[in-house]
């Protein structure tokens, strides 16, 4: 046989059962970014292909018949968290990634085409063409300032092109783990597709650690992807609640991800730490005897009122029984 002769081999997958559920529960966790959760027929299906026993297209096939009869009243959006927990689980399965805006594009194509998004159908792959804001209950009902949509192109580029300039060889793990969490961080500030953004940043970032040498501990992602949507906030959060930016519980996060640190990640913690940053000394002992008594969502209100009125605290601390 020629040298030019030699064939091409398909890459297969090589993963173990366990590898496999990881994969499939990472999968599912992310939903929750976006408040969403697979149907029991997905999970059924997700089980099937762990064991060897239905491939992607198999799924994909059965997924299709099945919303066809499907007279649910949560499709869509079940159908959505279905069909993207599926095509990440298959993203995560593989090592294939290139530092390119490409490859951000061709992640956000994979997951969400064909997806419908409250009566619209997103163009999976390109960038939103108009400008967006979203109000997040980490930051009192604030919106991240995210890039105007006409420099949407030229932020990434730029941001890419430097990027492409470091070498990570150079820095211990702890600073490589922080400098890519600080550059995915700046591509999901400027949330350049309409919809699928935080979903499609992780794999993107799991990706690029992965390519990195790094070894990921999926578990995060599976258990607290809404803490982790909620570190990217603060660490992009707007002047007005400049108090609360920060990229510490972000690195924090990836440290868990991909250096095997033990660090408690609570939802509950980290809003009391938010609270504790805008809140007037004058009510600080106050706030202390109530907040263990306090519900997460009338701590949610509380950051959101005191945000936009600091005098009301003492008030609305004292209306709480």
């Amino acid at each position: 046989m020629n040298f030019d002769d030699r064939p091409y081999e398909k890459m297969e997958e090589n993963l173990s059962y366990t590898k496999q559920l990881d994969l499939w529960e990472t999968a599912f966790g992310l939903q929750k970014t976006d408040g969403l959760t697979p149907s029991k027929y997905m999970l059924e299906l997700a089980l099937e292909n762990a064991r060897g026993n239905k491939s992607y297209e198999e799924i994909q096939q059965d997924l299709s018949s099945y919303y066809a009869q499907s007279k649910t009243k949560e499709f869509p959006r079940t159908q959505e968290a279905d069909l993207v927990s599926l095509r990440i689980k298959e993203l995560l399965s593989q090592n294939n990634f290139r530092l390119s805006p490409a490859t951000l594009k061709g992640i956000h194509r994979h997951l969400f085409t064909g997806i419908q998004f409250d009566g619209f159908k997103l163009k999976a792959g390109e960038y939103r063409t108009d400008n967006i804001s979203k109000s997040e209950p980490i930051i009192g009902g604030e919106s991240v300032v995210y890039s105007n949509y006409s420099m949407i192109f030229d932020s990434i580029d730029y941001d890419f092109k430097e990027e492409e300039k470091n070498n990570l060889s150079d820095l211990s793990k702890q600073e490589q783990v922080n400098h890519i969490t600080e550059f995915v961080s700046r591509l999901w500030q400027v949330h350049p597709f309409r919809e699928g953004n935080t979903r499609t940043a992780t794999i993107f970032l799991i990706q690029y650690l992965k390519s990195e040498g790094f070894e990921i501990d999926n578990t995060p992602f599976k258990e607290n992807a809404q803490y982790f949507r909620d570190t990217l906030v603060l660490a992009n959060a707007p002047r007005k609640v400049g108090q609360l930016k920060t990229n510490d519980y972000l690195e924090e996060f990836l440290q868990v991800v991909a250096l095997g640190q033990k660090i408690y990640l609570s939802k509950e913690q980290l809003y009391n730490a938010q609270v504790e940053k805008i809140i007037p000394e004058q009510d600080k002992v106050l706030w202390s005897e109530k907040k263990g008594s306090m519900t997460f969502d009338q701590k949610v209100q509380y950051l959101k009122e005191v945000i936009n009125n600091a005098d009301a605290s003492k008030k609305i601390l004292g209306r709480l029984n």
